[in-house]
C-alpha cells in the first residue's frame, strides 16, 4: 500500500470548518517525521474553492470528491463516497478532525473497509517504524497509546486542540487539484435530513470562536455573570462556563466547556473564578493563550495558564473592561 496519509477536511453547507487547519498541522508533523506523502481531500457538491483553499497549505495533492448525493451531509453517502474514493486512491493512513460529522459516520467507513479507527487522538509518537497515537481516557484522567495492527488503511480523528491551525504550513506553490466525480447510486441514503436543528437561538458552536471568557464558581452569582459577559462583549468573544455554573441553569448547557460539555481551542481563553478540575481543563487547555484569574494562588488553573493573575475576579474584571474599551477606541 502507498506510503500517502490523507487528510480530510470538514465542510458544512459549502463553509470549511476551521479545525480541518489543525487536522492538516497534525498531518504535516506526522509526514515530517515518518517521511510519507501527505495529501487532502474535500468532500461534496461543488467544492472547488474549498479544494482551491486548502490547496494553499503544504500537500502534495488536493482532492475534490463530488456527488450531488453528497449534500446534504448523510452518513450513508460519505461511508459510500470515501470507501469508493480509498479504492482508486488508497492510503496508508486517514486523519480527519474529531467533529460530529466525522463521529457520525467514521465508524461506519471503518466497519466497510474491515478496518479500525483511533479516534480523540491528542498526540503521535514514530517509534521504530511504528506510529503511535496517543489518546485521553476516563476523562482526561489516564492517557493511552494505542497503535493498528494489519496492513490496510487506518483511521485517526483528532481532538480539538491538539495541533493549533496556525501551524499548518503553507505551499510555496498551491498544490495540484483533482476532481474525483464518485457513483452514490439510488437507495445507498436511507435519510433525508431536514433543517439543521438548533435547541435555540443563542445555541452556539464554541469550537469556532476565538476568544472565549468563561466563568466558574468563584463568580458567586447568577447575576454576577453579566461582569463575564460585558468583558466578552468588549472583547468580541463568546461567553461559557464550568459545569457547576450550567448545572445550575445560570448558563445554558451549550456553554459548557469539559469532558462532559465542548472542546475548545480559541485564540484567547480567559478563566474566571475557575479552579481547573480535570474534566474542565481537557476541554480547553488547547487554548493558544489562556489567562485565569482566581483569588486561590494554588489553583490547579494557574498549572496550565500562560498568564495567572491571583485576586478578585470583581475588583480584577471591570477595569479590565474599561481597558479594553479604551484599547479599541
Amino acid at each position: 500500500m502507498s506510503q500517502i496519509i490523507l487528510v480530510v477536511v470538514e465542510q458544512r453547507e459549502g463553509k470549511l470548518n476551521r479545525v480541518s487547519w489543525e487536522t492538516i498541522a497534525a498531518g504535516q508533523a506526522i509526514a515530517a517525521q515518518t517521511g510519507w506523502t501527505l495529501e487532502a481531500a474535500v468532500a461534496g457538491s461543488s467544492m472547488g474553492a474549498i479544494a482551491t483553499e486548502v490547496a494553499a497549505k503544504k500537500v502534495a495533492k488536493v482532492y475534490d470528491i463530488e456527488s450531488s448525493k453528497l449534500e446534504p451531509y448523510t452518513p450513508d453517502a460519505f461511508a459510500h463516497a470515501f470507501k469508493e474514493f480509498l479504492a482508486k486512491h488508497p492510503a496508508k493512513l486517514v486523519l480527519m478532525p474529531h467533529t460530529y460529522q466525522v463521529r457520525d459516520f467514521i465508524p461506519k467507513l471503518a466497519t466497510a473497509l474491515k478496518t479500525t479507527a483511533i479516534s480523540d487522538v491528542i498526540g503521535f509518537k514514530y517509534e521504530g517504524g511504528k506510529l503511535v497515537f496517543t489518546r485521553q481516557m476516563f476523562q482526561g484522567k489516564f492517557v493511552a497509546d494505542v497503535t493498528f495492527s494489519g496492513s490496510g488503511t487506518c483511521f485517526a480523528t483528532f481532538q480539538n486542540g491538539a495541533f493549533r491551525a496556525d501551524k499548518a504550513e503553507a505551499a510555496a506553490s498551491p498544490a495540484p487539484v483533482k476532481t474525483v466525480n464518485v457513483d452514490v447510486p439510488e437507495g445507498v441514503v436511507r435519510n433525508h435530513p431536514q433543517e439543521v436543528f438548533k435547541e435555540a437561538k443563542q445555541a452556539v458552536d464554541l469550537t469556532q470562536a476565538e476568544i472565549i471568557v468563561s466563568v466558574g464558581r468563584g463568580i458567586k452569582e447568577q447575576k454576577n455573570i453579566e461582569i463575564a459577559q460585558q468583558l466578552a462583549a468588549a472583547l468580541g468573544g463568546e461567553i461559557a462556563a464550568s459545569r457547576p455554573i450550567c448545572d445550575n441553569g445560570w448558563l445554558p448547557m451549550d456553554r459548557q466547556i469539559g469532558s462532559s460539555g465542548q472542546t475548545v481551542a480559541p485564540k484567547l481563553y480567559l478563566a474566571l473564578g475557575i479552579s481547573g478540575a480535570i474534566q474542565h481543563i481537557v476541554g480547553m487547555k488547547g487554548a493558544r493563550s489562556i489567562v485565569a484569574i482566581n483569588k486561590d494562588s494554588e489553583a490547579p488553573i494557574f498549572e496550565i495558564a500562560d498568564y495567572a493573575v491571583v485576586g478578585n475576579l470583581f475588583d480584577i474584571v471591570p477595569p479590565l473592561i474599561e481597558e479594553v474599551k479604551k484599547a479599541k477606541g
